[in-house]
């Protein structure tokens, strides 16, 4: 049962706690909130430019910043020179991967691009598994297309040490921004 409103569970966290679809979207929504204010990502008047896509990721972006839009003194351009900020549908399992490749590289002189904020570049759906961002793209109805994502070797490695060692992938992310914090 949800904790919150015994509905029945649409999604249980690592630590078995459960929530129903009314209060995951609530999470959801306030959560995008909290990350836009935790790394201030956006300011009044700021025009925030993204890239459209059909993916769930792309949509979930375009929902989010709309939403945001409707409660903060934001536009959302339809091109890139008449903004100021870019938006990026850029999520833990993304930024993830990118960092673990990048280690494994030995490349690391500029980890910076993988912070929630880098030069004129925001990611509101960071602290978010590629699950979740799912499940509120169908819990919303919201329209996507569904595309099969390239699974290298690092790439499976990292889901499957996700499935034994849940968190792995977020303990990743928050390695990154401790670094620059």
């Amino acid at each position: 049962m949800c904790k919150l409103c015994n509905g029945k569970p649409v999604y249980e966290f690592t630590n078995k706690r459960k929530l129903c679809k009314r209060c995951f979207i609530n999470y959801f929504q306030k959560k995008v909130l909290y990350t836009i204010r935790k790394f201030k990502m956006i300011q009044r008047g700021d025009r925030i430019f993204y890239k459209k896509g059909n993916d769930f990721k792309a949509v979930v972006l375009k929902e989010m910043l709309k939403f945001v839009s409707d409660k903060a003194d934001i536009s959302l351009p339809n091109s890139r020179e008449r903004a100021n900020k870019t938006a990026l549908d850029s999520s833990i399992d993304s930024e993830a991967d990118k960092v673990v490749k990048i280690l494994i590289s030995g490349n690391v002189s500029d980890l910076k691009q993988f912070l929630p904020v880098y030069r004129n570049t925001i990611k509101p759906l960071y602290l978010f598994l590629d699950e979740e961002i799912l499940l509120y793209a169908k819990l919303k109805n919201l329209k996507f297309q569904e595309k099969k994502e390239k699974q290298d070797k690092i790439k499976f490695f990292e889901d499957e040490l996700e499935k034994k060692h849940p968190e792995v992938k977020r303990a990743i992310v928050n390695s990154v921004l401790e670094l620059y914090d």
